[in-house]
């Protein structure tokens, strides 16, 4: 793969709102990629934590119920809303898929829980990368009812394994966005003796595409 074209994928990733994806089927074909390449994310003493499972079609009622409960657990009795708890439940009608993003930390290795929760951000982020090169949107939802322990023991995640939210994925209904970004130099200090130039091993990128990316061309 050229530099520019692993670049390009980075940079176009977007997280996609709910209200902007169609209620269309997604083919299995494409989860099971989906989560092949969330299976290649990187961990600590390959600890592996991830631990995914995947709502479509009927099966979203049964989610959107579990989400109502949370909703009725984390809001005091005197300020639940009925509106809002419908709204909680029927949500996961607008996206086709949602997965569920938990963290099972190994038993036996114990390494650091920041280190297993960040392989599963990792994860995550390459799922996100397999969707959009499918076509499809998605976004990591981590509100309240999207982490409460009523939804983790449903699923069967018991402490001290958590819920870290859940991806939907859907086909977009609306022209992919566009996204932006402060200048990277404005977050990095360099401690060396002088900036070299980008490398350019065989097939990599020319000096001009290097520039790009380091958005010097405009």
């Amino acid at each position: 793969m050229q530099p520019q074209a692993l670049y390009d994928i980075l940079k176009d990733r977007r997280s996609i709102n709910l209200r902007d994806l169609r209620p269309d089927p997604i083919a299995p074909m494409c989860l099971e990629q989906m989560l092949e390449a969330a299976n290649w994310a990187p961990s600590h003493g390959h600890t592996e934590p991830w631990r995914f499972t995947v709502f479509a079609g009927e099966a979203r009622h049964t989610l959107g119920e579990v989400f109502a409960e949370a909703y009725r657990l984390v809001t005091p009795a005197e300020r639940v809303d009925e509106a809002v708890m419908a709204f909680t439940r029927d949500r996961v009608l607008l996206a086709p898929v949602w997965i569920s993003i938990g963290m099972e930390p190994d038993a036996v290795k114990k390494m650091p829980e920041w280190e297993e929760i960040s392989a599963v951000a990792i994860a995550v982020h390459n799922m996100h990368l397999m969707a959009y090169s499918l076509g499809l949107g998605c976004k990591w939802s981590s509100g309240a009812t999207s982490r409460h322990l009523h939804v983790a023991q449903f699923l069967g995640l018991q402490p001290p394994a958590q819920l870290l939210g859940f991806l939907y994925v859907g086909k977009p209904a609306k022209a992919w966005p566009t996204g932006q970004r402060r200048p990277m130099a404005d977050k990095v200090q360099w401690m060396v003796d002088e900036r070299r130039q980008l490398c350019n091993p065989e097939g990599a990128q020319s000096g001009k595409q290097a520039n790009a990316m380091r958005g010097e061309v405009r």
